[in-house]
């Protein structure tokens, strides 16, 4: 299948954008929005948004085979890490799914559609209507797809004009996603455009930003901070900063029976895109006193992690990556050599896995590729002041704890500052209606009108 030219990303590596063509296509996608997006029904656009991801789901589908196939080479995943990936992803766009995620975040699916009645007055003596922005960007970090599809799929459900930029290298899968939007409903297409060049470009920047109402970013806090200075005044920006995440697995689900099904979940979680992502797990905490005790986690893991890698393999990685992760070893092969308390488990004659075991409970940032530490600890209460330097910044948490456990732990977590707590295995499944850093997805895109009907007293 050869893709059309229908977006920037799809012009030949030797093309050259400038900023006349950015402002041009900025006013087009207006234009394209005003003419086909801002009045389609919110059941219109719940619709288009199943439709498309039921055809992903399809082992016939163009684009799907398309991923599949050049999706390796591209992105360095691979086949069977994108396959899995992009099926639990598009899997979660039901009709069911995004009518829950409108009713949670807006509290009325249909207040993109006309004046709903304010739900907290039952007298109706206000009403509302949401509004998206009317152009929106896009800067995102690229080290995986689904946070680019999603904000692609946020985007037509608020009905806002979409320009996303991609990191260098990484608009091979977003563009396919707008392609495959393009293909079902093409006039909604013509709202999306898809575009990647290296960051610090500022003369197209500047022509991005100048049109933009709402830009949203992903990156580092450095990168957001420099983005955020450069905006106007008008422009609202939503900055999704560094997170990382850990797993912590209770004693008491240690037994000899539990622990095979505990470890083949910790060992989905490193192996989902790669450990790339913000809610895979750098260090799996695992309490003392279980009948698996922590270094026998690790072992195990460790076997999890070679198994798996016969059927759901790494993929190749760039050679500074390979060479991070070789020096990182070296270091633990001399401790491991010289002390107890450390054991490091590898892949023969690769880089595909890596299984550190250490008694030191403090945090450790794993230079991920399937990279992961398993630390002991006597409580979860050692485990979050080991993980006090990263407080603050942690997305997600995965547990394995007694059932009668699992509140009280999740509350814990949430009072220390983690904005998402589930079972160990789903870190990097999050369902559709996920609070993004524990904020409203759509809810910090959107605008309202209040209509106040009349005498309220």
């Amino acid at each position: 299948m050869t893709l059309p030219s229908y977006f920037f990303a799809d012009l030949p590596p030797e093309a050259t954008l400038s900023p006349a063509m950015l402002r041009e296509a900025c006013l087009t996608l207006k234009r394209n929005r005003e003419q086909y997006l801002a009045e389609r029904t919110t059941d219109q656009m719940v619709k288009v948004l199943s439709g498309v991801a039921e055809g992903w789901g399809q082992p016939a589908n163009p684009f799907r085979q398309l991923a599949l196939a050049q999706g390796p080479a591209t992105t360095g995943f691979s086949r069977a890490t994108l396959e899995k990936g992009l099926d639990k992803f598009f899997k979660q766009f039901t009709r069911e799914n995004l009518q829950a995620l409108l009713a949670q975040e807006l509290g009325e699916a249909r207040c993109f559609d006309g004046m709903c009645p304010a739900l907290a007055e039952p007298h109706r003596h206000r009403m509302a209507m949401a509004m998206g922005p009317e152009f929106l960007v896009h800067i995102t970090a690229g080290n995986i797809p689904n946070p680019t599809l999603m904000s692609i799929a946020l985007g037509l459900l608020i009905r806002s004009a979409q320009f996303v930029k991609c990191a260098r290298g990484s608009s091979f899968l977003p563009r396919l996603f707008a392609h495959s939007i393009y293909d079902f409903d093409h006039k909604l297409g013509a709202c999306l455009e898809i575009a990647e060049w290296r960051g610090g470009n500022a003369a197209l920047e500047e022509a991005l930003f100048a049109a933009a109402d709402c830009v949203t970013a992903t990156g580092s806090d450095e990168a957001l901070t420099a983005i955020r200075a450069r905006l106007p005044v008008k422009t609202r920006f939503i900055g999704y900063g560094q997170r990382v995440s850990f797993g912590y697995v209770a004693s008491e689900v240690l037994s000899a029976r539990s622990a095979e099904k505990i470890v083949a979940g910790a060992g989905e979680d490193v192996i989902a895109w790669n450990q790339l992502g913000c809610l895979s797990p750098h260090v799996v905490y695992v309490q003392r006193g279980g009948d698996v005790v922590p270094r026998r986690f690790a072992e195990l893991l460790a076997d999890e992690l070679e198994r798996r890698e016969a059927t759901e393999p790494r993929g190749d990685l760039p050679a500074e990556s390979a060479a991070s992760i070789a020096s990182r070893r070296a270091i633990y092969e001399v401790r491991a050599a010289h002390s107890l308390d450390t054991h490091l488990w590898r892949s023969a004659n690769s880089t595909a896995w890596t299984v550190i075991y250490e008694e030191d409970a403090r945090f450790q940032m794993s230079c991920l590729h399937r990279f992961i530490y398993v630390k002991a600890v006597a409580d979860l209460a050692e485990a979050l002041r080991a993980a006090a330097p990263v407080r603050g910044s942690v997305s997600t948490v995965g547990i394995a704890v007694p059932d009668d456990q699992a509140q009280e732990t999740a509350m814990c977590l949430a009072r220390w500052g983690a904005t998402r707590v589930c079972p160990l295995g789903q870190m990097q499944n999050p369902p559709l209606t996920w609070r993004h850093d524990g904020r409203p997805a759509l809810g910090d895109l959107v605008t309202w009108t209040d209509f106040e009907t009349g005498d309220g007293r």
